[in-house]
C-alpha cells in the first residue's frame, strides 16, 4: 500500500481529486487531496507562492503524513518542487503529471507561452482581486477536449478563479535541483493545454528532472475527469518503488 498526496493545478481545488482518490483506494492505496491556499470558491485570493507551499506543509504536518508519494498536476508541479525543498524527509517520490518544472529563478508565467502570459495578465487586470478565470473556450478545446460538451460544461462549473501572484512569483529552486528524491513524469499524450512543440510539456518539462521514470497515457490535461480509473492506475505505476 502506498500513500499519495495529490496537489491540484490552477482553477482546481482538493475535492476535485475525489474520483481519482476513489480509484486509488479501490486499488488498496491511501490518498489525500488538500486544497492549496487561495484556491477554491469564496476564499481569500491574496496569496503568494510561499503561502501556497506553507498551506501544504501545514496540512502534511497536521495530518502527520510521512513516507508518501507526492504528485503535482500542472501548476501543482511548482508547489511540489518547493515542498521537496521544505519537507524532503517526508517524501518518498515526486510525480509531475503534465506539470511545470520551472528553471531555477523562473516563475510559472516565465514558462508559459506568450499568448497565455498576455491573456492571464489582461484578465487579472480587469478584476479587483488580481485573479484569472480560464475562458470556457480554452477549457473546452485545449484542456478537456476528450470530453463531451456536457462533461466539459459540468466540470467547468467546478472551477474557480486563480490568483495570479503565485504564478508570477520567481522560484529559486536551487535545493530542488540538488535533490535526490526519485522522480516520475506522467504525460497524457493528447494534452495540449501547453501547445505541443516548443512550449509542450514533454520532453521540455520532464527533461529537467535529471533521471526520471516516464509513464504515459492517452487523454487530455483533465483526464482526472474523463478517465480517473486509468489515471489512478498510471499514478500507481509512476509511484511504485
Amino acid at each position: 500500500m502506498t500513500t499519495f498526496v495529490l496537489i491540484h493545478g490552477s482553477w482546481h481545488d482538493g475535492p476535485l481529486w475525489e474520483p481519482v482518490i476513489t480509484e486509488l483506494e479501490a486499488l488498496g492505496h491511501t490518498a489525500y487531496g488538500p486544497t492549496v491556499a487561495g484556491h477554491g470558491k469564496g476564499v481569500d485570493k491574496n496569496v503568494t507562492h510561499d503561502d501556497c507551499v506553507k498551506s501544504i506543509v501545514d496540512y502534511v504536518e497536521a495530518n502527520d503524513l510521512a513516507d508518501f508519494v507526492l504528485l503535482g498536476h500542472s501548476y501543482g508541479g511548482t508547489v511540489i518542487a518547493r515542498l521537496a525543498e521544505e519537507i524532503p524527509e517526508r517524501i518518498q517520490r515526486l510525480i509531475f503529471w503534465n506539470a511545470f518544472v520551472p528553471q531555477p529563478g523562473n516563475s510559472l508565467m516565465d514558462e508559459a507561452p506568450p499568448h497565455y502570459r498576455e491573456l492571464f495578465t489582461s484578465l487579472a487586470a480587469a478584476t479587483d482581486d488580481n485573479t484569472v478565470m480560464l475562458p470556457f473556450p480554452v477549457w473546452r478545446e485545449a484542456f478537456i477536449q476528450d470530453a463531451d460538451l456536457e462533461t466539459a460544461t459540468r466540470t467547468y462549473e467546478l472551477l474557480s478563479p486563480e490568483p495570479l501572484q503565485p504564478m508570477a512569483d520567481k522560484l529559486d529552486l536551487t535545493r530542488f535541483y540538488q535533490s535526490e528524491i526519485p522522480k516520475s513524469y506522467i504525460n497524457a499524450t493528447e494534452d495540449i493545454a501547453l501547445p505541443p512543440g516548443e512550449w509542450g510539456w514533454h520532453p521540455r518539462m520532464s527533461s529537467r528532472l535529471g533521471m526520471y521514470r516516464l509513464v504515459q497515457l492517452p487523454g487530455s490535461h483533465e483526464v482526472m475527469f474523463t478517465n480517473p480509473k486509468l489515471l489512478a492506475a498510471k499514478i500507481v505505476e509512476a509511484g511504485r518503488p
